[in-house]
């Protein structure tokens, strides 16, 4: 397949979030087919993501989150290369859900929480979710660490 349609790309790039470059190159390579370059993407992402894990995270923001209900909350540091993607809204919306996480299932260290299934995809760990978010932004991301209090 020479040509790929724009809107095709498209379609990868809102169902996946990656860049229009890796779009186009992952429906080359699975020949147009969507379910193939989602696959490849996936992949892909995964390997990108583990090679910029070596890279230093020492930026980062700090996220809170207080349920409704007053009684649970959670501080949490994570981390990432540049205080650029710190201040973006993806990075944040990252840090936010990853405190509600936190929130929800008590864990009792980062590792653990890495383990986990993410309570809005089960078919992902925490692991994978920041693996993602890291070959999404290309840079490294990691959860520095948290604390969790409830009351009662």
């Amino acid at each position: 397949m020479a040509r790929i349609p724009a809107q095709l790309v498209k379609q990868l790039r809102d169902v996946t979030g990656a860049r229009v470059m890796d779009c186009q190159r992952a429906l080359k390579e699975s020949q147009g087919n969507l379910e193939s370059a989602i696959a490849w993407l996936r992949q892909n992402d995964l390997i990108r993501a583990q090679a910029l894990q070596k890279n230093e995270a020492t930026q980062g923001i700090v996220e809170s989150y207080i349920h409704t209900n007053k009684s649970i909350g959670v501080l949490i540091e994570v981390n990432c290369q540049t205080d650029f993607v710190a201040r973006s809204a993806t990075f944040q919306e990252l840090a936010k859900n990853l405190a509600m996480q936190i929130a929800a299932i008590p864990v009792a260290s980062v590792e653990a929480l890495l383990e986990q299934t993410y309570i809005r995809d089960s078919q992902v760990t925490i692991k994978v979710l920041l693996d993602r978010y890291s070959a999404a932004v290309g840079e490294a991301i990691e959860v520095k660490r948290f604390s969790r209090f409830e009351s009662g």
